[in-house]
């Protein structure tokens, strides 16, 4: 049964590679032509875009998403969203679903990919880690997003979580944005993308419905980004925790 099950999952995998590149090359185009939209408009039809072809694609390789919380975003307020990440399906889960135009932290890496870079490189803010002077530039360009009304996409684990700890421990920065900034955190917890696509199998995929939950927001008031890690940690373990079997 194992057996079966490993080549299934290396053979959805595949399926799952080729239908991605198919739907992103149908999606290209029309996301790069929001560039030309003045923002905040331009992007939020970008993230629209960019649902549309979430929601198709994971529909295709049986990994359908369901959306909890989405209310605790106020119209017209713009947030720190904070996700947990556990799988590379984690990105999928997070900037698409949330409501309204956001950026993601992301790393230069995956720049480098072509065609790819393009599109990533729209609906991120790039941060080179091994350069303190890209780190500062980031965060300036993370305020810069929030200031044109982005929400803005940050993972304080900083890589995938590939414990068995419901978290990693949190880096500070998306706190530090919070309490230099003042916009509230919202901390968001993705599920079952471990299940559907472990951080520690090569080449491996298996349907999994998944799921992102937008927890009520926390709010900075004038506490320091320690306090603020501490009580967005907290309720975020506290919720993985209740929701995985």
């Amino acid at each position: 049964m194992k057996l079966f099950k490993d080549i299934f999952a290396r053979v959805w995998a595949f399926w799952g590679l080729i239908s991605f590149i198919g739907t992103f090359l149908i999606i290209l185009i029309p996301s790069l032509l929001t560039a030309l939209i003045p923002d905040p408009k331009g992007m939020g039809y970008f993230i629209q875009l960019a649902r549309l072809w979430m929601n198709t694609w994971l529909f295709m390789i049986g990994c359908p998403v369901s959306v909890r919380g989405k209310i605790h975003f106020k119209k017209g307020q713009t947030y720190i969203v904070t996700c947990n990440h556990n799988s590379l399906l984690d990105i999928p889960l997070s900037s698409p679903f949330i409501p309204g135009a956001n950026q993601t932290i992301a790393k230069k890496e995956f720049t480098k990919i072509p065609l790819f870079g393009w599109y990533y490189e729209r609906g991120s803010v790039i941060v080179d880690r091994k350069s303190d002077a890209s780190r500062r530039k980031s965060y300036e360009l993370m305020k810069a997003a929030l200031q044109k009304g982005f929400h803005m996409c940050i993972y304080p684990e900083g890589t995938r979580n590939r414990t068995s700890a419901p978290l990693k421990q949190f880096y500070d920065g998306a706190f530090k944005l919070a309490a230099d900034s003042g916009y509230s955190i919202i901390p968001a917890v993705i599920l079952n993308t471990k299940k559907a696509l472990p951080a520690n199998r090569f080449f491996y995929l298996m349907p999994h419905p998944l799921a992102i939950h937008f927890l009520e927001p926390v709010e900075v008031n004038g506490q320091s980004a320690a306090v603020l890690k501490e009580l967005v940690y907290n309720k975020m373990a506290e919720h993985y925790l209740k929701h995985t079997n």
